[in-house]
C-alpha cells in the first residue's frame, strides 16, 4: 500500500458516498427514518453511523479516542448529513497529504469505543475506514429496495475505476 493508493481509495470512497447520497435524498421523512429491521433501523441511522464511524477513526487519528459515536439526531436530513460530510472529507484528505508516503506505515494508537487500547498502521485504519463504508451502503442498498425506491448508481470499485 502506498500514498497513491490510499488517495484511490479515498476518491473511490467519496464517490460512493455521492452516489449512496444521491439515492437517499429523494426519500420522504417517512422513508428516511423507518424502521426496516436492519443492522441500524433506518437508512438514516445506517448512513449517520457510516459518517459518525469515519468521524470517529479521524478522530483516533488525532489522538482523540472518542467513547461515542455522534448521532443521528444531529442529521435531520440528508442535506445535513452531506454538508457535514463534504466538510469532514476535505480533513480526511488533508491528513493522508500531511503523512505522506513515509507516514502511511506509522502505527496509531487508540481507544475503541470500549475503551480496549488498540494499535494498528494508518493504512490498514484508512482501508478499514473504506471497506466498513461499503459494507453498510450495500445494506442501504437493501433497505432501498425494501422501500420499494430505486437503488443508488452502481458502487463497486470496479465501477468507479471505469469512469476514468
Amino acid at each position: 500500500m502506498n500514498l497513491q493508493d490510499l488517495r484511490t481509495l479515498l476518491d473511490y470512497h467519496y464517490w460512493a458516498r455521492d452516489r449512496m447520497l444521491d439515492a437517499i435524498e429523494p426519500l420522504s421523512p417517512d422513508q428516511f427514518n423507518r424502521d426496516l429491521g436492519n443492522s441500524f433501523r433506518s437508512i438514516r441511522e445506517t448512513a449517520v453511523h457510516v459518517y459518525a464511524a469515519e468521524w470517529a477513526w479521524h478522530s483516533r487519528w488525532h489522538g482523540q479516542s472518542p467513547d461515542a459515536l455522534m448521532t443521528s439526531e444531529a442529521f435531520p436530513d440528508v442535506d445535513a448529513l452531506r454538508r457535514a460530510w463534504v466538510e469532514h472529507e476535505a480533513k480526511m484528505r488533508s491528513f493522508v497529504e500531511q503523512l505522506g508516503e513515509a507516514g502511511i506505515t506509522r502505527a496509531i494508537d487508540y481507544k475503541l469505543l470500549t475503551g480496549q487500547p488498540g494499535s494498528s498502521p494508518f493504512w490498514q485504519m484508512l482501508q478499514h475506514v473504506v471497506n466498513h463504508a461499503s459494507y453498510h451502503r450495500g445494506q442501504i442498498t437493501t433497505m432501498l429496495r425494501q422501500l420499494g425506491q430505486r437503488p443508488a448508481k452502481p458502487m463497486d470499485m470496479i465501477a468507479y475505476y471505469r469512469t476514468l
